[in-house]
């Protein structure tokens, strides 16, 4: 897997240019696009949510939309519309700026639901329907969504079915007093995106995709993966727990974190350090559970604490 970790690093020190102090949220964003995984960035404003994403797209070169999110935005204002040609007599369709193959939906809960919900095909079958006629998304898709989880004025909270289509969910968190001096110095004059270049290409990203595919996975972390996600399913303060599509993820981001440590394997550390991304968004408490200040990600320390590799 040294191709695999080599298209990390390269891409890893290109973002770091722009993106400061912030390892483990890029390294997740790239375990996200090597498993053809979409990724909700959530986090309060001025984050750098935004540059974060924008820095990604330059870096690999894939064609790149921003799709900014409102509460009068229009499912037709993201998929595309077909529009009647009178020359020839025959509906055309022309296409929103859903298609291309990185796309920033961003602050997606100010949309309406029926406008959130036009993401759904494309997120989970890489195509979208219009008119009752399906066109293909460029490969490779990817969909990372930002969101504002403090603010509730004016938006609309994603329903299951979307935050379950998200691979993972991250937060980028404050920057440490040595980070954010860097971050004033670096844009006191110009702003670091400007300079960076394109370092790989999509074809090249594909490539990585097919690779990651050949990581092995032993029986007992299959086994290891499937406690875990029925324990969330099982938990006395979950109303509703993981899917088995969390399960699939937690399988898929796992085997991306093994070839980008350069191993064909897959280790219980690996399915530790995602569970948590990929599992507590699609965790749903019970409402006396949040009252006693429990947490999502609360619940999924708890399993990892208890549920144990089976040897």
């Amino acid at each position: 897997m040294h191709e695999v970790a080599e298209f990390v690093k390269k891409v890893m020190t290109n973002m770091e240019e722009v993106i400061v102090g912030k390892q483990d949220v890029v390294k997740l964003v790239l375990v996200s696009l090597l498993c053809k995984g979409h990724l909700l960035i959530e986090d309060v404003p001025g984050m750098g949510k935004t540059m974060l994403v924008r820095t990604l797209a330059k870096s690999l070169g894939c064609t790149f939309n921003r799709i900014q999110f409102t509460p009068d935005l229009m499912p037709s204002d993201v998929t595309g519309v077909s529009i009647f040609n009178q020359k020839t007599t025959e509906f055309e369709f022309r296409s929103g700026p859903v298609m291309a193959q990185l796309i920033l939906a961003d602050e997606i809960n100010r949309a309406s639901p029926k406008t959130q919900a036009s993401l759904l095909e494309c997120m989970e079958e890489g195509q979208i329907t219009v008119d009752g006629v399906t066109h293909r998304l460029p490969s490779p898709f990817l969909v990372l969504a930002t969101q504002n989880p403090v603010e509730h004025h004016g938006t609309f909270p994603l329903p299951e079915a979307q935050m379950d289509r998200f691979i993972m969910r991250t937060r980028l968190g404050y920057p440490s007093y040595n980070e954010e001096i860097q971050i004033l110095q670096r844009l006191e004059r110009k702003h670091p995106i400007e300079a960076i270049k394109q370092v790989v290409d999509a074809k090249q990203l594909l490539a990585m995709q097919e690779k990651v595919h050949q990581v092995n996975v032993e029986s007992s972390i299959l086994d290891y993966i499937v406690k875990i996600v029925l324990a969330t399913r099982e938990h006395p303060e979950v109303t509703l727990g993981a899917s088995p599509r969390g399960s699939l993820s937690l399988l898929r981001t796992a085997k991306a974190h093994a070839a980008i440590e350069r191993r064909k394997y897959v280790l219980p550390d690996d399915v530790k350090i995602l569970a948590q991304s990929t599992l507590a968004h699609r965790i749903i408490l019970k409402p006396e559970a949040v009252y006693r200040g429990y947490t999502q990600d609360r619940i999924v320390e708890e399993i990892l604490d208890t549920v144990q590799v089976a040897l």
